[in-house]
């Protein structure tokens, strides 16, 4: 490969407190277009703007949780530019002293694992929402403001540029993403707009070090608009630079129908804000308390549960890995484990059956309608050799569509599993006499008809024969 990529990301995460950043207004997703506003946040002549404190606690958690640094004294700053959806044309940003620097994660993609580092980590208030009449802006012939989002306070998560492909960027992002779901200071729905993502995309010949002219794509929405827009605006640059013509430091756009990304206006400099420190709000000291608090307060992260499914529950690094991304489903598991379940046995259903559940009803495994100990229950009810596993299966959908535990569904339904020998060797002998040619096959070295017979014997019993008496009986009398 003659070009290497260069990302670095800006993920931006709206916070979960119940009001604004510098005002008392609701951050409710939705409601009628500019109705979540106030005087305040619309920038009126005469506010003055009064810190949310929760904002600065949830801050100080994610960088924590990103292995940050954390400025005990930091401040908030302007930054001005004019753009429709900035009722006050100047953002309350922070910028010389943001309130978190220097962290990392740590990603894996194709089997290595990278380190990205983490520049900063600032706080910020949200734009408004322009509303296109068309899918986007560049297809669009006008456009109305929304602001109710507008003053909703953010967190801007930057990175160093040490990403190397669309897959990479995706990662990242979704680690991102499960740390702040973990921490619940947001509940990073990409599809309300509440985790966003800018990419700065360069490209350079392999070996060289000086970075490429780079472009930023906005607002990506979703892992794979984010995955796509890299690898197309690198495959791009490329071809330009081999063309012999030059990239231009510019904005673009991701358009999702044509699968390419669009100009929309040429990139501001850093001294194009002229960042001043923001008169109307007092600097942030931090005490060693507030941070010691933070760090007593955090759950235990993605990264450290996945090592303990592996260590204490012996679940492969795969599973864990699947188990983990969100705390729902992990502590789930827990949940499971604790109600006396084996691990491995509840990792089993939960990634099969249960998330096949979870994902057609759309919901997360905190919703699901089987609850920890009753798939701890059904799980019993297999080890006593109450029912089989495959009663089990009918188990846990009438389970899931009526709320009932596994022992009542049992009884109601009649799916105690017969273990008596005697009543399944006599349909053992029924289906060696209904079958005489897969017997016949049987007994000519063709192995595979005994699983012909064992489902009969199954279909007659109506999945509750024993299979291990099932498989004893037809070897006994097949052999004869």
């Amino acid at each position: 490969m003659k070009y290497e990529t260069v990302v670095g990301l800006e993920v931006h995460t709206e916070l979960k407190t119940k009001s604004k950043i510098f005002c008392g207004c609701t951050t409710e997703f939705g409601g009628d277009q500019n109705t979540h506003v106030c005087p305040v946040c619309l920038g009126l002549p005469g506010v003055m703007p009064v810190l949310n404190q929760k904002v600065v606690e949830y801050a100080i958690r994610v960088g924590l949780a990103l292995n940050c640094e954390i400025l005990q004294f930091n401040k908030f700053d302007r930054k001005n530019y004019y753009y429709p959806d900035l009722p006050k044309n100047w953002q309350t940003s922070q910028y010389d002293l943001p309130i978190c620097l220097n962290g990392h994660i740590d990603i894996e993609v194709g089997g290595k694992t990278r380190r990205i580092r983490i520049t900063r980590i600032h706080m910020e208030e949200d734009a408004g929402k322009l509303v296109h009449s068309g899918n986007t802006i560049s297809t669009s012939d006008s456009s109305n403001v929304d602001y109710n989002r507008t003053g909703v306070p953010l967190l801007e998560i930057v990175s160093e540029p040490d990403l190397r492909s669309g897959e990479e960027a995706r990662a990242y992002v979704e680690k991102i993403r499960s740390i702040i779901k973990y921490l619940d200071v947001s509940d990073v729905r990409m599809e309300e707009g509440s985790l966003r993502c800018d990419a700065n995309i360069s490209v350079r010949l392999m070996g060289e070090e000086k970075l490429g002219t780079k472009t930023e794509i906005k607002n990506m929405n979703s892992l794979t608009a984010l995955q796509k827009g890299v690898e197309y605006e690198a495959i791009r640059q490329a071809e330009t630079l081999e063309d012999g013509g030059i990239i231009v430091q510019e904005t673009r756009t991701w358009d999702d129908s044509k699968g390419m990304t669009l100009s929309m206006r040429k990139k501001e400099a850093e001294n194009d804000y002229r960042y001043f420190p923001e008169p109307d709000l007092v600097p942030i000291v931090i005490t060693d308390e507030q941070i010691e608090a933070a760090r007593q307060s955090l759950p235990e992260l993605p990264d450290a549960k996945m090592a303990r499914f592996q260590a204490d529950y012996g679940l492969s690094e795969e599973d864990s890995s699947i188990l983990t991304t969100m705390r729902e489903t992990a502590d789930y598991l827990d949940e499971t484990v604790k109600a006396g379940a084996d691990a491995k046995t509840a990792a089993n259903w939960m990634l099969g059956d249960l998330s096949k559940m979870v994902n057609e009803a759309n919901i997360t495994f905190a919703d699901a309608k089987v609850k920890p100990a009753q798939l701890a229950a059904m799980i019993e009810l297999i080890n006593k050799g109450t029912i089989s596993g495959k009663i089990a299966k009918k188990v846990i959908v009438s389970m899931w569509e009526t709320g009932k535990d596994p022992q009542a569904i049992v009884e109601e339904q009649g799916l105690v599993q017969i273990t008596d020998t005697g009543a399944i060797e006599e349909i053992v002998k029924q289906v060696i006499a209904d079958n005489p040619k897969s017997v016949e096959d049987f007994k000519s070295g063709k192995g595979k008809a005994i699983g012909f017979l064992v489902g009969q014997v199954m279909k007659l019993s109506k999945g509750r024969a024993n299979p291990g008496v099932v498989n004893e009986l037809l070897q006994k009398h097949l052999n004869a």
